[in-house]
């Protein structure tokens, strides 16, 4: 069974880092591309990164771009994402998805607050 599971949350001030884990396993990990996604309080999912299944190509909203890396370990079966000079708009729950089979996957989340 194919299980996606986030870890790395927490709370942190303004611009501090803080690198979320996604941990996976129920498929061949290597074959396919990973996403984060968050989840404003009160708001609609959004995309925050994209990599492919090589790692090589990296792909960024504007809302993210420079400031954070997505990254995986296809030995580790595991992405990451490096989120740097953090602001309170961040504040969000992340989630990584892939689409396996027609299908999408998501992990149950972790909570990300950016506050003073």
């Amino acid at each position: 069974q194919l299980q996606l599971v986030e870890s790395g949350g927490g709370l942190v001030q303004p611009g501090e880092s803080l690198r979320l884990s996604c941990a996976a396993s129920g498929f061949t990990f290597s074959n396919y591309p990973l996403n984060w996604y968050r989840q404003p309080p009160g708001k609609e999912r959004e995309l925050v990164a994209v990599i492919s299944s090589t790692g090589g190509t990296t792909t960024y909203p504007n809302s993210t771009k420079g400031r954070f890396a997505i990254s995986r370990d296809n030995a580790k079966n595991t992405v990451y994402l490096q989120m740097n000079s953090l602001k309170p708009e961040d504040t969000a729950v992340y989630y990584c998805n892939t689409n396996h089979r027609g299908r999408g996957y998501w992990g149950q989340g972790t909570q990300v607050t950016v506050s003073s």
